[in-house]
């Protein structure tokens, strides 16, 4: 059953949990009455290729295979075993109009498929200059999903140590530009039919004293991310248990698309408990065993991918 003819998600590199550390009123407003959780667990290692990769495809990292380095030496194959989220729902809805406008351009690159008629930013644009363009494009063109990564706030995290002041300042702008990507989806009137959704793909370390942070390890700063939820029949709630992989079965969902079938060998990807009102969906199963990334257990390495 469809349940929504739209879904946008507002991907926020490298914000972690630390949003809520941050002055957001334009997210404070927009998820007031939502779902929403500072501790969904991101991909082990908590790299940008491995964490994005999770939420498009839906399996982890030890599946999927990405990384940095491979999602820039060209797309992800049209023919492999798991799909990214485009993919399924091109394959359901083949008149659907689909967008992926990233900051970071090897999601659009290197992970979204090639050929599906995927609607992208034409050239390289930083987040102040790429929202303006998402904002037309959903007044345009409506879309039925749409995926925006900023990733700006990465770089201030990787300058100045994650959950700094100049990071959470930074935070504060891209707040304004999850204001105006949810004011373009109510001036093209699709709001009341649209889940709204907002998440981060990892978090990072703050050395202090003016060093920069590092990610790619899994101590609380740097696997603790955000994710939130608003639309109709979405409840109300603190999510308790969830990893960033979730994000695919939550779209599937919303859109009335059958997931796979769970598989710790493949698709783990889960609707998390509470988010919807919906008492069918199945109960959710803990897979920190699969990858060691054990919920509430912190390490002392830390590693990190290439700023």
């Amino acid at each position: 059953m469809k349940r929504y003819e739209h879904v946008i998600v507002v991907g926020i590199d490298g914000a972690g949990s630390f949003i809520r550390n941050a002055d957001t009123p334009n997210f404070d407003r927009i998820f007031e009455g939502g779902a929403v959780t500072y501790r969904a667990l991101a991909s082990n290692p908590s790299a940008s290729a491995e964490c994005w990769g999770s939420m498009l495809l839906g399996v982890g990292p030890e599946v999927h295979g990405l990384s940095n380095a491979t999602v820039t030496k060209g797309p992800y194959p049209t023919d492999a075993p798991f799909g990214t989220l485009f993919r399924r729902i091109r394959a359901v809805m083949p008149e659907a109009e689909l967008g992926s406008f990233t900051e970071w351009d090897p999601i659009t690159l290197g992970i979204v498929e090639r050929g599906l008629g995927v609607c992208s930013n034409p050239e390289h644009l930083q987040d102040y200059d790429l929202t303006p363009v998402i904002c037309d494009y959903i007044k345009e063109k409506k879309p039925t999903f749409l995926f925006v990564q900023l990733d700006s706030a990465d770089f201030h995290g990787h300058q100045n140590g994650y959950g700094s002041a100049p990071h959470l300042a930074y935070i504060h702008k891209q707040d304004a530009m999850i204001g105006d990507i949810y004011a373009a989806a109510e001036d093209a009137g699709i709001l009341s039919d649209t889940l709204f959704m907002v998440i981060s793909d990892h978090g990072g370390t703050n050395p202090g004293g003016g060093q920069g942070g590092v990610h790619g390890g899994w101590s609380d700063e740097e696997k603790y991310t955000t994710f939130a939820a608003v639309g109709r029949g979405v409840r109300h709630t603190e999510i308790g248990e969830m990893n960033v992989r979730d994000l695919a079965a939550i779209v599937l969902y919303a859109l009335g698309i059958e997931a796979p079938a769970f598989d710790e060998r493949g698709w783990t990807s889960q609707v998390p408990e509470g988010i919807f009102d919906d008492s069918a969906l199945p109960a959710y199963k803990d897979i920190s065993h699969l990858t060691g990334a054990a919920p509430r257990i912190s390490r002392e390495a830390h590693t990190s991918e290439l700023a």
